[in-house]
Order: C-alpha cells, then structure tokens, then sequence
C-alpha cells in the first residue's frame, strides 16, 4: 500500500467519499521523476514557493525570485536553485540544514498552472553551479521525491509587471537592500554592509521603510 496518504488524509477522504478519486489520482500524477513536460515548465520559471520545516516542527514557506531558469533539472530526479543574499536570518537554509525535507511550488499566474515536487534537500557553498549564478551565495541541490500537477481551476490569472531590480545579474551591479538603513539595525549589520546607509541616502526609521514597503519602493 502507498505511504502517500496519511491515515488523517484517508478519514476525510472516507467521509467525503474520494477515497477512490484519490488513490486513483496518485497512481495518474505522482512521479518520482522529473518528465520532458514538467522540466520544460520548472526551468521556465523565475519564482517558486518553497517549504522547509523548522527545529520546532512549523512550516516555511518561502518566496524565491531570480531570472528564468532560476530552478535547473540537472537530472531526471535532481534539482538545484540559488540562495542569494537575504536578511540574514537564514530561515530556509538553516531549515534545510536540520531537516532535508522540502517542497516547491512552481505556478504560471497568466497560463494558470501548477507542479509540486517533494524532496530531500542539501546546501553546498562551494557548488560549481555557483558561477552560473551571479551573486549566489550556495547552491540548494534536491534529491526528488514526488513531482505532481494540480489542477490549476482556483489560480487567478495574473500578468508579471517587471522583473525585481534586485535580482542578480551577470554584469551589473545590484542595488543594495533599503532595509539596511534602518537605524535600529545598524549596529547589528554585518561589516559588509556598514556602508549601505550611507550610499543610499542615510538612516531611516523602521515606520519610514513601512511607508517606501507599501509604496512599492522597498
């Protein structure tokens, strides 16, 4: 018998009567590997979600923006992704380095769509990988688990306005975060980023980043 369902999963299904819909489902859509289709569709994104578990049992989930390709198919049960830099608190790193277990959220807002993949995740911070992302710090590698589509009925259809300033690029300089301006941290910022202050325009209190966050200019 699979192990795909808990037995919580199989109750409700018992009571709403899909018990049969849905172990049907999982034999037609769980892979335990990657297909032509679901790579095309992965490396065509520039942003997922994904999901570690903390020491306390909670889960993670987490935004991750790049360029397109952010996430590459080295094999048919691998991938690996980019950690660029972040606000230090290393979250989904630290999560991944407790606990292996992850999940991606891969969607299209403007085609609706959507793949999941489950996995065992490990960090590398001297990856080749490194030097085909400018500005990356490590490299996440997955070891896949499960890769299934859901139906996309309830994504509502989105158009992408502009690529974040912030992502790396390859010969270009990338803007430094407007949150390393707020006087309350300055003490506690890495030395790298002592000069970010300054070279942005000087300290800001932590209500006027609020206002440049809501004004879409954090």
């Amino acid at each position: 018998m699979s192990a795909f369902y808990s037995l919580e999963q199989q109750q409700l299904q018992d009571f709403h009567d899909t018990r049969k819909l849905a172990e049907r489902l999982e034999q037609i859509i769980v892979e335990n590997k990657v297909s032509e289709q679901h790579q095309f569709f992965i490396e065509s994104r520039d942003f997922f979600f994904l999901t570690t578990i903390d020491h306390r049992g909670y889960p993670s989930c987490s935004y991750k923006g790049g360029n397109h390709g952010l996430v590459k198919v080295i094999d048919s049960q691998t991938l690996a992704f980019p950690s660029y830099d972040g606000n230090g608190m290393f979250l989904s790193m630290g999560n991944i380095q407790g606990n292996a277990k992850i999940g991606m959220l891969f969607i299209d807002f403007e085609n609706p769509h959507r793949v999941r993949v489950h996995g065992d995740a490990s960090i590398e911070i001297d990856d080749e990988l490194l030097a085909e992302y400018p500005g990356a710090e490590m490299i996440v590698r997955v070891k896949i688990s499960e890769v299934f589509i859901n139906c996309p009925r309830y994504i509502h259809r989105m158009n992408k306005l502009d690529t974040s300033k912030y992502v790396p690029k390859e010969g270009e300089e990338t803007p430094a975060a407007q949150w390393k301006r707020i006087d309350a941290l300055q003490d506690a910022l890495p030395a790298c980023d002592l000069h970010i202050a300054e070279s942005l325009g000087g300290v800001i209190t932590p209500e006027e980043y609020g206002a440049m966050v809501v004004e879409g200019k954090g």
